[in-house]
């Protein structure tokens, strides 16, 4: 079973639709138990660094997807649930993430629209049976002002608008993507399909 994680942030609807089209076996949910019986764990998100680290406390999530994460189990972040891996953002100042993954999370500057929203393509940097079936090239969609600045031994693919930023990550059991997969139609399907395959 799939938990995926309800902290009162992110678009679950999305997330979970995508999930139950692809016949996975998932759970909602906040409960401490199933979280720990789950063979696998999915942090959707929308919305702002801090207020996501402050509901995951205030549900006693906080810890205990830290410790689940560090024991191994397969973590699959989106968006707000990749950037709240690393150690802080620009978004919250004095706020600490995770701090699963090294680095931090910058908002966008220049002359690019900001936020960054709708298709954009990502190249694939490392291979990843997240990946299987995935031309690197792919287009994805985004929704967001702010990206993680994460070591680029952890980045899976990379994506440009208007600076290069790693927009999936990848460390053993870790996988975590700036853009949302459950809305970018056929190859977000493929991509979660991978994740639910990985995790048999």
């Amino acid at each position: 079973m799939i938990a995926i994680i309800d902290y009162g942030m992110g678009n679950l609807r999305s997330v979970t639709n995508a999930f139950r089209r692809l016949g996975a076996d998932i759970a909602i949910t906040r409960d401490e138990s199933v979280i720990r019986e789950a063979h696998a764990l999915v942090l959707p998100g929308v919305g702002a660094f801090g207020k996501c680290v402050e509901n995951l406390k205030n549900f006693g999530l906080f810890d205990l997807l830290k410790g689940q994460i560090a024991e191994g189990k397969p973590y699959l972040g989106i968006c707000l649930g990749m950037q709240i891996l690393l150690e802080s953002s620009e978004e919250a100042p004095g706020i600490a993430g995770l701090a699963v993954i090294r680095g931090r999370v910058v908002r966008f500057r220049g002359a690019m629209k900001i936020p960054h929203m709708g298709w954009n393509s990502v190249e694939i940097v490392r291979p990843s049976g997240i990946f299987d079936s995935i031309p690197s090239g792919s287009y994805f969609y985004f929704v967001h002002s702010y990206f993680p600045e994460a070591q680029e031994s952890v980045s899976a693919t990379v994506t440009d608008y208007g600076v290069r930023f790693t927009s999936s990550l990848q460390r053993d059991t870790i996988f975590a993507c700036q853009f949302h997969p459950e809305k970018s139609q056929a190859i977000g399907l493929r991509l979660l399909g991978n994740f639910v395959r990985l995790c048999e």
